[in-house]
């Protein structure tokens, strides 16, 4: 009886002091208070109980997504935004001695540098430069908790909530720089277009044969059409003489003024 019971004594301390680690995890071990070195895990590891204490540490990628911020921006506009930090465990010695609750602390250390970046620049910029207020933040991020043994891989602004009024008043610039560019864009072609068309006169200038062959060209274009009217373009000097001719005056010449 007495080594049963000795077996039983031995089988449950033997399950005290065994423990299975997964490949993602390690045990911070304290003997007497003290840390022991290195880490220990993956796999089986034993440890003295109750000499021994083991504190298990995840290495995976943990996810936190920081609620929204009332943040005012540098032109003293109030917005709310929210974002999500990605981070990890380098170091479980330094996250587990340093810092009470590490998931804690760098929670509140995310919140309060995302309001205090995002407060030093105007709206526009938290608007058109996402990317490199991301990196930005990650980086001020990852400096203060590089000593505690954590890693921030990535900060990602989420979502900016702007006032009603301001949206409107966004909308109306948006609206006005397009009115612009359509106007530029409009300037731009009739500029072209005259430039040409001068282009076209002087051409016809030199060649004056050119304007009734453009005639033609004209007329060949009107018939191709099913039209019953023809237009047929007359210089108004032709017209002048016939006129003459028939009410039997003579057409007047300007000419130099005589003395």
């Amino acid at each position: 009886m007495g080594y049963i019971v000795a077996l039983v004594i031995i089988f449950f301390y033997a399950a005290a002091c065994l423990n299975v680690l997964r490949e993602y995890e390690r045990a911070v071990v304290f003997r007497l208070g003290r840390v022991q070195t290195p880490d220990k895990g993956p796999g089986l590891i034993w440890i003295w109980w109750p000499i021994d204490k083991l504190v298990k540490v995840s290495l995976r990628i943990e996810t936190w997504d920081v609620p929204p911020q009332d943040i005012i921006t540098r032109d003293n506009i109030s917005v709310k935004v929210n974002a999500v930090l990605f981070y990890r465990i380098i170091n479980a010695q330094k996250a587990v001695i340093e810092l009470t609750n590490f998931r804690f602390s760098i929670e509140q250390l995310s919140a309060t540098t995302l309001r205090a970046v995002l407060g030093e620049v105007e709206l526009d910029d938290l608007l058109s430069q996402r990317e490199k207020l991301n990196m930005r933040l990650q980086t001020i991020i990852d400096e203060q908790t590089e000593a505690w043994g954590i890693k921030v891989t990535q900060v990602q602004v989420k979502q900016v909530d702007i006032p009603a009024d301001m949206q409107r008043a966004i909308a109306r610039q948006a609206e006005a720089e397009r009115e612009r560019r359509a106007k530029i864009i409009n300037a731009d072609g009739e500029y072209q277009a005259s430039q040409k068309l001068a282009d076209a006169a002087k051409i016809l200038a030199q060649e004056p044969i050119t304007i009734t062959l453009r005639y033609l060209q004209t007329l060949a274009e009107l018939g191709t059409e099913k039209n019953t009217t023809i237009v047929f373009p007359i210089p108004v000097e032709l017209l002048s003489v016939l006129m003459h001719k028939v009410s039997g005056t003579q057409p007047t010449v300007a000419g130099p003024e005589k003395s």
